[in-house]
């Protein structure tokens, strides 16, 4: 199948790069040359000098293309083909699929995926692997241009799920563009404030560092999402100041009732979304290991753990300073495996603490 990507980013040439692996033959066009020439140095696809010379041939087309930009160019592209099947990876669904205007030919589409980096040197083959795909069909749309994404989805190892347009734009909201504005507030309310004339970013805990890890996302990005999914961010905005404002009542009250159904609430919910990563995510254990900053720690520690076949399941490094170090926290299932590991790398000269990652009711 010949394929046509348009916008040759991080995400189209990961989409280039997948379909590469599987043999197909993939043309692409960026309204930026040096965009697209990185993509041509990975291998990803043949560069075309126009959006039209890329659509030439093409039985499936995939538009990468930024938000503020997306609608306008599936209608360009719908426009200059009459028989290949479009689809898109943008992050808003609606505002794409109105542009569409019906075309039969048109399938919205949104894989769960991607990085915090961006352009074509950063894009990987293995991006879309074991990802949701949304796909957004419309009464108009035939059901042979659904099985083609469909089936291209799933050939890139990624999970297609059809919804709503509308219900796709509310639900990725309040998953990914309200967390994201949230940790903007976070960040800039504690960067903004002094306390007896500390500074709070100067002594940030754990809490800071993991609820604002997204804050300050590339604004280019960033801004037009904002902008086109704004009714459904700010009906969300609007729930969180409910729920905001319940706390606040609690604890005018000293409702510890309230508070303790509160955050047990959000202990099952939070367990609910780790269950779709890990089989049993009640005997998650965190492993908090003090490091050096020194060569060598890391690989040291993996292949240490890796001999006595504890598995790690995931694991995160924050970096403090050269002088001081930064902490490692392993994942790892089941509380003996977790004190195996403590009792090893103590045994090593580390400092060790285990906790579960989600607490016993």
């Amino acid at each position: 199948m010949r394929i046509a990507v348009i916008g040759t980013g991080l995400m189209g040439t990961s989409v280039a790069l997948a379909a590469r692996r599987r043999g197909e033959d993939v043309a692409g066009w960026d309204p930026d040359p040096d965009v697209l020439a990185g993509a041509g140095g990975r291998d990803a696809l043949e560069p075309a000098d126009s959006l039209e010379r890329a659509l030439e041939g093409a039985e499936l087309v995939v538009v990468a293309a930024p938000i503020g930009q997306l609608p306008q160019t599936v209608a360009a592209v719908l426009a200059a083909t009459t028989d290949a099947t479009v689809t898109d990876v943008g992050s808003t669904k609606a505002s794409v699929v109105r542009a569409a205007n019906g075309s039969p030919r048109f399938v919205g589409g949104h894989p769960i995926c991607g990085s915090e980096a961006r352009g074509p040197d950063h894009a990987s083959a293995a991006l879309f692997e074991g990802a949701t795909w949304f796909l957004t069909p419309v009464a108009h749309t035939e059901p042979a241009r659904h099985r083609t994404v469909h089936a291209f989805a799933t050939a890139l190892g990624a999970t297609p799920v059809a919804i709503d347009a509308d219900a796709h734009d509310r639900l990725v909201a309040m998953t990914s563009h309200v967390p994201h504005v949230l940790a903007n507030i976070v960040a800039n309310q504690t960067g903004a404030s002094r306390i007896e004339g500390h500074e709070p970013l100067a002594h940030a805990g754990g809490s800071l560092r993991d609820m604002t890890r997204i804050a300050g996302a590339n604004p280019r990005i960033w801004v037009d999402i904002y902008l086109d999914n704004a009714d459904a961010i700010r009906v969300a905005l609007q729930e969180h100041r409910r729920r905001i404002e319940q706390v606040e009542a609690a604890l005018d009250q000293g409702d510890a009732g309230f508070l303790a159904r509160w955050i047990g609430e959000a202990s099952q919910s939070r367990r609910r979304m780790l269950e779709r990563e890990y089989p049993d995510p009640g005997t998650l254990q965190r492993v908090r290991v003090h490091v050096p900053d020194r060569p060598g720690v890391l690989a040291g520690i993996t292949q240490a753990l890796g001999a006595e076949r504890i598995n790690i399941e995931d694991f995160e490094l924050h970096h403090v300073s050269p002088e001081r170090g930064g902490t490692l926290t392993l994942l790892v299932a089941g509380e003996a495996e977790a004190q195996r590991a403590a009792a090893l790398l103590e045994s090593q000269g580390y400092s060790v603490v285990v906790s579960a990652v989600i607490d016993a009711d």
